[in-house]
């Protein structure tokens, strides 16, 4: 018998090959069966339905079906059949078994049955094989993917930022160093000071907390830009919205001001929301399904009113709302919550730092709809930020999301060389460390803005995940650098 040529399942569950002999390989989920037939569900990663193969004990010796258990990967020959039973449309008729890599059932972590996601996250080397983690990574390639075609199309260039810097362009002081020094015997100066001159790059270094201030170079010569790589804070933060390492997405546009940021922001949001849902169908309709089932656990006041399609299809269907700070905060103060003094955090005054409770009453009770806040007190800010004729504000916006919060921040980035040198001496930031980002104010300085968009608060509201620990193949946080 000639061995057909493989088609993954995603290709085989559409039928177009019905009457043909065909080659799948992938990783079993299910046996059952008697000693007449056995049916096994099949699964290769290319969508989240398995195909069954119909195993005749006649046909399959015994000696193989007794290694066909969960988690074996397998090589099936066969004939597409539509099929008899309910829940399939298709199915293989096995003519030939071949197992390719055993599982022990009594060792094999995942055995077909509900597993917390707690035990998942020990498991992350694993938990790819199963429905919900698999959906989520297929949705992660497809929404990375159409956040290059959105730049692409835009006539954005993808610079490629460094990952070791000298810079902290948020200023927080939240590094990872980097060091190729002996941790056991490192060189000191004369005043007992740690002497990085003696040190690989020759000064202290450390992992990107963001690529804004190198993107911004390369947006005032090539005009668009747009970052898209890993960036390290380290900020011994326990929670479900935290990771030490994880992804943004940072454009960095030439003669754009905060009107056209804000713009961008939101045509990039709806762009990447559309394109999954077009294309990652089958998988978030399973992750909607998931995401009303866990709802059921969580008490009434703290349930979604909206299903994860529901709020996608919010995210198309509505215009961001506008609002500046200072009618943010007037609305807060004199909202319900705050009267009540429900609020974790109560809003006294102007020049408060708005908090998630904050934000989520905006847009899920108050507007009903995303919300972008700009304008906000200078003193809350980081000082790259165009400052304002008022003196007390700056050009920066924030986009807030239901369920999520912030979800990109962004401004117009201090193009006048003097408001910037004055703004890093109140900061306490040196010029001498930051010449080459002054240089680009002092030829041929311009107008320009951009924002970072977290991609794993991306992906937390486009799967309806509630941990972000779960919307990244293998998570960095305290005390876990496991996989």
């Amino acid at each position: 018998m000639t061995v057909p040529v493989r088609n993954k399942i995603k290709k085989l569950l559409t039928g177009e090959l019905v009457g043909e002999n065909v080659l799948a390989k992938g990783w079993v989920r299910t046996k059952r069966g008697n000693k007449h037939v056995n049916f096994i569900a099949l699964n290769d990663g290319s969508t989240i339905n398995n195909i069954q193969v119909v195993a005749d004990p006649a046909i399959i010796t015994e000696e193989v079906l007794k290694h066909v258990t969960t988690g074996a990967a397998i090589s099936v020959v066969g004939k597409l059949v539509e099929s008899q039973g309910s829940g399939q449309s298709v199915e293989i008729v096995a003519e030939n078994i071949e197992v390719l890599g055993k599982a022990d059932p009594e060792k094999y972590p995942l055995q077909p049955k509900k597993h917390s996601m707690e035990f998942m996250r020990e498991v992350a080397h694993l938990r790819m094989r199963t429905n919900t983690f698999s959906a989520v990574f297929r949705v992660r390639h497809a929404l990375s993917y159409a956040v290059h075609e959105f730049f692409h199309m835009k006539g954005f260039y993808n610079l490629h930022t460094p990952i070791i810097t000298a810079s902290d362009a948020e200023g927080a002081g939240e590094t990872f160093h980097v060091t190729n020094f002996d941790l056991d015997n490192i060189p000191k100066t004369d005043e007992g000071k740690v002497d990085y001159k003696q040190d690989f790059f020759g000064k202290e270094t450390n992992l990107t907390v963001s690529g804004q201030l190198e993107g911004e170079l390369g947006a005032m010569a090539l005009g668009e830009i747009y970052t898209f790589g890993p960036t390290f804070r380290a900020e011994n933060s326990n929670t479900t919205r935290h990771l030490a390492e994880f992804w943004m997405i940072e454009p960095e546009m030439a003669f754009y001001e905060l009107d056209e940021n804000i713009q961008l922001a939101q045509d990039l949001l709806q762009y990447t929301v559309k394109y999954v849902m077009e294309n990652c169908e089958d998988d978030l309709q399973f992750l909607s399904q998931r995401a009303q089932d866990e709802e059921k656990n969580k008490p009434q006041t703290e349930r979604s009113e909206m299903t994860l399609m529901e709020r996608l299809q919010f995210i198309l269907e509505n215009d961001f709302e506008r609002i500046t700070y200072t009618d943010a905060i007037d609305i807060l103060k004199n909202s319900k919550p705050n009267k009540k003094k429900k609020f974790n955090y109560l809003i006294e005054e102007w020049g408060a730092d708005l908090q998630s409770e904050h934000e989520r009453f905006l847009v899920e009770k108050h507007f009903k709809k995303p919300v972008v806040i700009y304008n906000y007190p200078k003193d809350i800010k980081a000082f790259y930020m165009r400052q304002n004729d008022d003196d007390k504000t700056v050009a920066a916006m924030d986009i807030l999301f239901p369920g999520i919060g912030e979800i990109v921040g962004g401004s117009q980035r201090e193009e006048r060389l003097e408001k910037l040198q004055k703004r890093m001496g109140e900061m306490n930031i040196p010029e001498e460390e930051m010449w080459w980002y002054l240089d680009t104010r002092r030829f041929g300085s311009a107008p320009h803005s951009g924002f970072g968009l977290g991609f794993e608060r991306l992906m937390l509201f486009v799967t309806g995940m509630g941990n972000i620990r779960d919307v990244i193949p293998f998570p960095r946080t305290p005390d876990n650098a496991e996989f």
